[in-house]
This record gives structure tokens, sequence and C-alpha cells, in this order.
């Protein structure tokens, strides 16, 4: 079954300084519907404004990634990490036992566009960590490249939780199909362009969620990026 969520449906907010879009229920958005899909609990598309950012905060237990679009993303946390997340990088940062980190956007014209992804760890108190690795264009170019996995699998940075996370760009003439395990779900978040999932065509914003599929596949994109989820039921 296949089940679309369309990107006007999504939580939204605006700070000012910063303009969010939630995939589920987070801070003052709350949909019980929405609470998380599997292990999959949050998905925010964040802009933030030149000169401002996210200040020191802390997280703990639960595996983030960041997947920057447009801009920047300044990192700095008290594991010591002192980093810029360019687009084509992933960030993942283990919260485990506890970590304190801020992200800022220091460019003074240009907003920094990025994906936040919360994945439920499959162990808790554990040290925290941070790992972070390009991924070339060529690497995703008409297929799905394995960008974070819980074991580090093709080079993909490594998560504590049972889950995969791939990406993709799909242009006209490209398409592509994986095997799914009708047992686990599948979550698709189009991060931009458009295209048609298992025949439904969807844009930025949307999503397609999986659930009992055998597979999952994608034609028909026009500069279309997207993120897919093989996650725990």
């Amino acid at each position: 079954m296949l089940t679309l969520r369309k990107s006007q449906e999504r939580g939204y907010a605006d700070h000012g300084w910063l303009k969010s879009f939630h995939s589920f229920s987070f801070a003052n958005y709350y949909d019980p519907e929405y609470m998380g899909f599997g292990n999959l609990r949050v998905i925010n598309e964040d802009r933030i404004a030149p000169g401002t950012g996210f200040g020191t905060h802390g997280h703990r237990d639960m595996e983030i990634i960041s997947y920057v679009l447009e801009g920047n993303l300044a990192h700095k946390d008290t594991l010591g990490n002192i980093k810029g997340i360019p687009p084509g990088d992933v960030q993942r940062m283990s919260a485990g036992t506890g970590v304190q980190h801020s992200e800022f956007n220091h460019a003074k014209d240009q907003t920094t566009h990025f994906l936040q992804i919360w994945i439920e760890p499959n162990v808790t108190g554990i040290p925290a960590s941070y790992e972070q690795k390009t991924f070339a264009e060529s690497e995703k170019r008409g297929r799905l490249r394995l960008v974070a996995s819980p074991d580090g699998a093709e080079g993909s940075v490594l998560i504590h939780a049972d889950a995969r996370v791939y990406a993709g760009l799909f242009d006209a003439g490209e398409s592509f199909s994986q095997r799914l395990d009708p047992a686990r779900k599948g979550y698709v978040h189009v991060v931009r362009g458009e295209l048609e999932v298992n025949g439904k065509r969807v844009v930025a914003g949307d999503a397609a969620m999986l659930e009992n599929e055998a597979e999952v596949t994608f034609t028909g994109g026009k500069q279309a990026e997207v993120l897919v989820f093989d996650l725990a039921d």
C-alpha cells in the first residue's frame, strides 16, 4: 500500500529567522496521525536566515542526520567537532548519553536550506559520536545511493538504528527500481523537483509511505532528488 502525504499538509512554523516544515509532530505542531513512521521520528525542512541559527542545545538517545540542500550549516558540539556541512555531505550525530551542539548560517546573503532527520535508536546509553561524509552527485544519479546504515555498508555513515537511508537523483529518461522487504516500512521524501513513485506523481515536500510493498520504482523525474528510508515496522 502506498499512501501519499502532500507537502502542504505538513506542519509549518515561521520564527522569522527560521522557517520550518514538519513532516511529523514536532514542537508546537501536533497531529496524532503523524507522530512518526516506523522508527523515523522527525523530518524537518528548515531554512535558516543569513547570520542566524540554533544556539547551543542538547539531545539524548537519538540518531540525528543533517542533509544540506543549499548554503552551509556550521556545526559545533561538546565532542569538539567544529564543522561546515555543505550540500552533498551527510552528517550523523548519535546523541547517546548526551551532547550539546549549535547550528548556524554564517553567510551574509544566503539562506541555509537543510533537512533535519531523527531516527529512534535501537540501543540507548551509548557514548555520543559524530560522523560526516561526502557523497558525489555521480553516485546518486539515476539510482539510490546508501548514505546511512547500521553497519556502515558501502561507505555510508553508521547509525545506531534499524534503518537504512538512501539518496537518489532522477531526471528525464532515468528510471530505477529497488526491492523492499514487505515486512518493513518504506518512506520516500521528495527533497526537490518531481517524479513518479510506483506510478504516483509527487513533488518537492511530498512523501510516499510504503507498507506491504515489495518494490519501489522511480520514473519520470524532473530535476528530482529523493531520500528513501528502509525502516523497522
